[in-house]
């Protein structure tokens, strides 16, 4: 029988052990190099794959949205591709570099140019907010509550419009007036009519006024009456007018002259100091056609005597020739008082007074007459 050899068999396997780890060893790298080989193959087929699919984006340019279809997978080159300019100004709700994908929502505001004019300077912005409130504020221009913009804050946005900022300031001041006093003249029976008397003396009076002045960019452009403070008030000056008529002087004639004549005319004996003839005689009344005055005048129907006007009794004389007060007999009139005067009435001419304006302008002019001076008393009836 023949005995185990030990040796020999250890050797061998061994030696077969040696060879596995040994070949393991040296393809360790190759292995774990295809590997990754095969992984970035597989990414970039992934990548290529997903560049070259559809993919729809909604951009939303200047508030307007549209759904666009691309292959493109940076944003700028989307952009590109549709052909939108992006400026320096402009805002993009992401990055240009920024990779897309589908259902992405992209916004881009476009800055318009604005000229804006505040504080006497002008400028230019460039501004993607869409009303002039939000661009002012954007610009960091002070706007005051009374400041004036133009055109309205609430205004939207247009390329190359100007607004303009127009600074509002008020300023107050006060002035002082001088107030002329009045001159009042008061009615006095016993003062003489004609004249006038001092009762009490003028004083002016002082008024403060407020005003408003408005600017506009430092101009005025107006100014306002806001208050007005009586400081001191102004006194009237009155004046005395008299009003008090002298007592009709009566002419008496010469103690040497004599009766012309004794006479009964219409039942009455009477003595006349004195005969006139060939009188001129026209007529009047109390009204605006004859005297001027109406019956709301105070002086309406009122003779230069002070006795009101009478119908068969008034006329009025020259008192150079019939004394005021004196009776008369008027030939186919009858008796009259000689009370008023008149400027036209002037010599041997005699003004009879009737009620009826239209009766003494019919009356017309009368020559003639011949009138009997009797006295400042009237005759009595027989």
């Amino acid at each position: 029988m023949g005995a185990l050899q030990l040796k020999d068999t250890h050797g061998k396997r061994s030696s077969s052990m040696s060879f596995a780890l040994r070949w393991k060893h040296e393809n360790v790298r190759l292995i774990v190099l295809s590997a990754l080989i095969s992984i970035a193959m597989t990414f970039m087929f992934l990548v290529l794959l997903y560049g070259t699919a559809d993919k729809h984006v909604s951009v939303v340019l200047n508030g307007r949205e549209s759904i666009v279809s691309t292959k493109q997978w940076v944003l700028q080159r989307l952009l590109d591709e549709q052909a939108i300019t992006i400026g320096t100004y402009d805002k993009v709700s992401m990055p240009l570099n920024s990779g897309v994908k589908d259902g992405d929502r992209i916004i881009i505001d476009q800055a318009v140019p604005l000229v804006v004019k505040a504080d006497g300077k002008e400028r230019t912005l460039y501004t993607t907010e869409r009303t002039v409130q939000a661009a002012i504020d954007q610009a960091n221009i002070s706007v005051r509550s009374q400041d004036k913009i133009m055109p309205p804050l609430n205004t939207a946005v247009e390329p190359n419009m100007k607004v303009s900022v127009t600074r509002i300031d008020k300023k107050y001041s006060e002035n002082a007036f001088k107030v002329p006093f009045s001159i009042v003249k008061k009615e006095d029976p016993k003062l003489a009519k004609g004249k006038e008397k001092l009762v009490q003396t003028g004083k002016e009076g002082m008024v403060i006024k407020r005003f408003e002045s408005v600017f506009a960019d430092g101009v005025l452009v107006s100014q306002t009456l806001v208050t007005k403070l009586t400081h001191s008030p102004s006194v009237n000056q009155v004046v005395a007018v008299g009003t008090l008529k002298e007592e009709p002087k009566v002419t008496v004639l010469s103690a040497k002259t004599a009766s012309v004549t004794t006479l009964t005319k219409r039942g009455v004996k009477f003595s006349a100091k004195k005969v006139i003839k060939n009188v001129t005689l026209t007529a009047y009344s109390a009204g605006v056609q004859s005297t001027g005055k109406s019956k709301s005048h105070p002086e309406y129907g009122i003779t230069a005597s002070g006795s009101r006007v009478q119908e068969g009794r008034t006329i009025a004389v020259d008192p150079r020739i019939i004394p005021i007060g004196w009776w008369v007999y008027i030939e186919g009139i009858g008796f009259r008082r000689a009370e008023d005067t008149g400027s036209a009435i002037k010599g041997n001419k005699v003004d009879v007074y009737f009620d009826s304006e239209s009766y003494a302008e019919k009356f017309g002019l009368k020559r003639g007459y011949t009138i009997y001076v009797l006295g400042p008393k009237k005759p009595e009836s027989l």
